[in-house]
This record gives structure tokens, sequence and C-alpha cells, in this order.
């Protein structure tokens, strides 16, 4: 290419980089960043949180190990977790409806997952699904570190797709009042239908699903709203420490299957 070629595409270049700003320095910081120091390191970026919270958390205080991770993740390595904002809605929303058996997919590092248990109604208990057994190794550690044990909260290694279909038999969950979708978006609407499909959603359950806008998960707010059993409202936030970029919560309110 010419100088003077390259030299005419130089302002539409830096318009870009202006315009997109935010989401370029959040792929440097979760996949360039990210990859240098897994590699450097020879740990998984959950595996440093966890370093980090083991010599800084106070052990059996779940609020201490959430501002822990916080901070870690602000001034050290970006976590790409929940974060306090969208916290503060789970949070909320589970003290509301007060469910006897929640079930989160997705407990990567186990931040949500803290977050439900802390607010759990005495006797209830969550089940906490994660496909990858080494990100899953340190959301167990985390999750025991904090004080919950194994009646309250157990956590299932494999992948959603597997493990619904065997929750009744396997893991003695007849029904969820509550759901978390915290694992890829794309996967949302195949194990919503899944859920519907094996009778695991009673009439009233509620159904949470974070990153609907970012990166998104259009067919699974498509079916939600068209299908005609849900009630949907979404909860505006942004991507943590990355406010510019517009996300949400979707909640939806299961009405039967009709």
């Amino acid at each position: 290419m010419s100088p003077a070629i390259a030299l005419a595409f130089l302002p539409l270049v830096v318009t870009l980089l202006v315009r997109y700003r935010h989401y370029f320095r959040l792929l440097v910081r979760t996949i360039l960043l990210r990859s240098l120091r897994d590699c450097l390191s020879g740990l998984q970026i959950e595996e440093r949180a966890f370093s980090y919270v083991l010599t800084h958390a106070l052990p059996g205080d779940p609020d201490h190990i959430l501002t822990t991770l916080d901070h870690w993740s602000s001034h050290c390595e970006y976590l790409s977790h929940m974060g306090p904002v969208k916290g503060q809605i789970l949070m909320r929303l589970v003290e509301e409806k007060a469910p006897a058996c929640v079930l989160e997919l997705g407990t990567y590092c186990g931040y949500s997952t803290l977050l439900i248990a802390r607010v759990l109604s005495p006797g209830s208990r969550l089940l906490t699904v994660e496909r990858d057994p080494r990100t899953a190794a340190v959301a167990e550690k985390l999750i025991r570190l904090a004080g919950f044990d194994e009646r309250t909260v157990e956590l299932i290694v494999g992948s959603s797709e597997e493990v619904i279909p065997c929750l009744r038999a396997q893991h003695q969950l007849s029904r969820t009042d509550l759901v978390l979708l915290a694992h890829r978006p794309r996967y949302y609407l195949r194990d919503l239908q899944l859920l519907e499909a094996h009778a695991l959603l009673p009439a009233g359950a509620t159904v949470l699903a974070d990153h609907v806008l970012f990166p998104g998960a259009p067919r699974f707010l498509q079916y939600a709203k068209s299908c005609g059993r849900y009630r949907c409202r979404l909860h505006h936030t942004g991507i943590l420490d990355f406010p510019a970029i517009k996300d949400g919560i979707a909640q939806l309110t299961y009405a039967g299957p009709g």
C-alpha cells in the first residue's frame, strides 16, 4: 500500500478508534493482556484471582470476599465478573422471590454464586453448573471459603445441555423457582427450552439472563417476548468498569406451558 493511500485511510481509522475506544480497551484487557498473563504465569485468571482472595479476604465472610474480588478486578486484572451493580439487582430479586431452589448456569469464578447464597432463605438451596473443570475447581474453593457447605450450594461440573436433563434424577431437583443464566448467551435459548421440556419451571418461576445486550442474546429475547409464556422486563446496566458499553439483565416470569 502506498503512503498516499495509507494517509487517506488515517482519518477513518482515528475516527473508529475514538468512537469504539471503550470496546477496544475491553478487548485489550479481556483478551490480549489476559492471554499474555496466562502464558507467563501458567495459571488461569480465575486461579490468580483466588490466590489474591486467599491472602486478602476474610474466610467465612462472603461480603468481604466479594469486595476483594471487585478490588482485584478493578486494580489488578479485569475479571469479567458480574460486579456490584448487577449484583444488587440479582440479590434484590432473590430476596423478593425467596426461592426454595435456585439454578445457576455458569458458575464462572463463583462471584454470582456467593451473591445468591448470601441472601437465600434458611433451608433453600442453590445448584450451580460450570462446564470447565479447572474454573469449577476455583469456584468450589471460593464457595467453601465463604462458608457455604454442599447442602446449601451444590456445584455440578458439566455442560448445561447435558446437566439439565439429569437434574431431576441425579440431583433431586423437581422444580426451580429462580434460574440465573450467566454462561454463554448463545446457549440461553437452548437451555431455556430444555428447562421447559423437562418441566423444571413452575408457573411463576423467574428466569434472569445476564449479558442480553452485550454481547447479546437476540434470539433468546425474541423467543421470550413472542412465545406468550413469559412476562419480560429488562434491567438496563453497563459493563463493569466500562459503563459506556450498554448491557442489561432480562427478567422473565414464566406463566406456565400455556
